[in-house]
């Protein structure tokens, strides 16, 4: 602690500043500053020496850290007049968090907004920025800066006097925290990100000055780099990809009714091979290689060939086990589809369910998986009688 100090302790959503702190030949490097109950606490590690109390000392912020914490904090500033302005006045701040490299600000508002009023919210404030409007830091009774238009941040409990922190008409705000000069200092806001965080709260992330240069470079960078692999220029990229889309469209159509093919293909193959039990008729085969696509297709093609199917069709692929049972009106009540795919799924380290007709299920043990099929014709048997 010290009798006065330089440093910023986090409030208002602005994190504490860090910095030295220097006596004589120690040295104390602060990693964190907090305010409580007035009182500024320097948190960090004695880098050398050692501290007494009553010394006289050096304190020096890390300006650059610090400068650019008021670019972000001024932004919160600008975007939330620009949001006021262009969603309505029912919106206010509901929290923020103002770093060296984002900022993040909550606020009221009923519904997502939408990509189009983010890029007008966007131009309107980087409009402001480049008016480089002058800022105004003053003090004024808590009901005097009100009357002004000031708006109060969320969450913060203000005094009799206080501070209050204008740029032009166009955002006027109580707050205590540290600001650019101008905004033209803040050179370039983006906004990243929008999304819900809670009912009837929106959130906001956003970059500025270096740190929204390098993501609009990182950006570019990497529709570059698809491009390139899309061999096409970057302003093609949509048009290739579009084109690319509706071919990939096609070839899975194709492939679907291939699929759809083989399925009846294999269903013929395998209802000749039916076992008979106690009137059903059985269907039990290991299809490795199969998607679930195409052995829920089998499954199908064999229930519309055997007019009493019970059919049970596993895979292994990486080890994973893919099981499907299919069970005809006719014998679901006796065999529902669901008790049928547990029971095999049990044995190979799994689980699933669906409908008394049909359900599917997972495992683990691909290893056990004929042994789980072949156990099926027993569990046939004895639910038959």
């Amino acid at each position: 602690m010290l009798d006065c100090t330089p440093f910023y302790g986090e409030s208002g959503g602005q994190l504490g500043d860090r910095g030295t702190i220097d006596a004589d030949d120690a040295r104390f490097i602060v990693t964190d500053t907090q305010k409580q109950n007035g009182v500024f606490l320097h948190f960090g590690q004695v880098e050398s020496g050692e501290f007494v109390a009553g010394a006289a000392v050096d304190a020096v912020v890390d300006t650059d850290r610090r400068q650019a914490i008021e670019l972000n904090h001024t932004a919160t500033h600008l975007l939330h007049a620009a949001l006021r302005e262009t969603l309505g006045t029912h919106v206010r701040q509901k929290g923020s968090m103002v770093a060296p490299d984002r900022l993040r600000f909550d606020f009221a508002h009923f519904e997502s907004v939408t990509p189009e009023t983010l890029a007008d919210i966007e131009a309107q404030v980087n409009a402001r920025v480049r008016e480089n409007i002058q800022g105004q830091f003053y003090t004024r009774s808590y009901d005097d800066a009100i009357a002004e238009g000031a708006l109060a941040f969320f969450g913060e409990k203000y005094g009799d006097e206080v501070r209050v922190v204008r740029f032009g008409d166009y955002s006027v705000e109580l707050c205590g925290g540290t600001h650019v000069p101008a905004s033209g200092a803040i050179g370039l806001v983006k906004i990243t990100e929008e999304r819900g965080v809670a009912a009837g709260v929106r959130r906001l992330e956003a970059v500025t000055g270096a740190h929204a240069l390098k993501w609009v470079q990182d950006t570019m960078a990497r529709e570059i780099r698809v491009a390139s692999r899309l061999k096409a220029a970057p302003a093609e990229v949509e048009d290739k990809l579009d084109r690319m889309l509706e071919r990939v469209a096609g070839l899975e159509k194709q492939l679907d009714q291939a699929n759809q093919k083989l399925a009846a293909s294999q269903g013929d193959d395998l209802a000749d091979a039916a076992r008979e039990i106690g009137g059903a008729q059985v269907v039990v085969r290991r299809m490795d290689g199969a998607d679930r696509k195409v052995l829920r297709d089998t499954v199908d093609a064999l229930k519309n060939k055997l007019d009493n199917a019970v059919v049970v069709l596993g895979a292994a692929t990486d080890g994973k086990v893919a099981l499907i049972a299919g069970v005809n009106k006719s014998q679901n009540k006796a065999l529902p589809a669901g008790d049928l795919v547990n029971f095999v799924a049990e044995q190979v380290g799994g689980k699933g369910g669906g409908r008394p007709d049909m359900a599917q299920a997972g495992g683990s043990d691909a290893g056990k998986l004929d042994d789980a099929l072949e156990s099926v014709y027993g569990w046939i048997e004895q639910r038959l009688g």
